[in-house]
């Protein structure tokens, strides 16, 4: 598709949801693998037993960080053999805005991203688009994550 098609189909679907992922389960593994990444070992997510003892919620819980970097594979923005649009060579992390933690992701939860498309504009050699991404936490009223993800295609 040219950028023009896409443009066009972006803009017939704005304020409709353009992506539901799969369930992911996040474990102790994925979690202590980001305090590692990050440096921080905060007991809250990496020390079962006092998370167990200690914490209002009874178990470790992810870093809000990890939920948050989870969005480009949750949005399928990772896949090199299935580009997000057809004709799209590359897609670039722009920023975020309104970004939110509403509740805590438990080790062993499973979780999955709703995006809504708020925006599509013309830039430079391509489009940006704003998503509304929420992070849904299997089974809990409240989401794990709300933000406004801001990204640039480019053609």
């Amino acid at each position: 598709m040219t950028q023009q098609q896409v443009l066009e189909q972006l803009q017939a679907r704005l304020g409709q949801e353009i992506h539901t992922s799969d369930w992911l389960e996040i474990t102790q593994a994925r979690i202590d693998a980001f305090a590692d990444a990050t440096g921080d070992h905060q007991w809250i997510h990496v020390d079962p037993v006092r998370a167990a003892r200690e914490s209002p919620w009874k178990a470790t819980i992810a870093h809000g960080f990890l939920t948050l970097s989870l969005y480009p594979m949750l949005r399928g923005l990772v896949t090199a053999d299935q580009p997000v649009f057809p004709g799209v060579r590359q897609v670039i992390n722009y920023g975020l805005d309104k970004l939110r933690f509403p509740s805590a992701v438990l080790s062993g939860s499973r979780v999955r991203a709703h995006c809504v498309l708020l925006e599509v504009q013309e830039v430079t050699g391509g489009l940006q688009v704003k998503e509304q991404c929420t992070v849904e936490i299997e089974g809990q009223p409240k989401p794990a994550c709300v933000a406004e993800a801001i990204m640039r295609l480019y053609f």
